[in-house]
């Protein structure tokens, strides 16, 4: 059982680095929303793609939650992030635990 222990720590292994990155991506779109980036450009449309089917979500219900006058502040990046830390602490300490008792003899 050892070879399935090592495949769910790998996986572990590897979700937690993709969410980790994920994570820098919503902050380098949070980032370049206050410079005003030029929405044409490549890298800014590449990272609006990748971060707007989480953010989006989240911000239509924020809205509906706050009403039409809002708190004046797009807090829905804090929000999808705390959500992936918890994922990541959730799903991938269970892999790992996993992983270790499939290990043990």
């Amino acid at each position: 059982m050892f070879v399935a222990g090592n495949f769910l720590s790998a996986l572990g292994s590897v979700l937690h680095i993709l969410l980790q990155t994920y994570i820098w991506v919503v902050i380098i779109r949070v980032a370049l929303s206050w410079v005003n980036a030029d929405p044409w450009n490549p890298i800014v449309q590449t990272l609006n793609r990748l971060t707007d089917p989480l953010l989006e979500p989240i911000r239509r219900k924020m809205f509906r939650m706050m009403g039409h006058g809002g708190i004046g502040i797009d807090i829905s990046p804090i929000i999808l992030i705390a959500a992936i830390y918890f994922f990541d602490f959730f799903l991938v300490g269970t892999l790992y635990d996993l992983g270790g008792r499939l290990r043990e003899p």
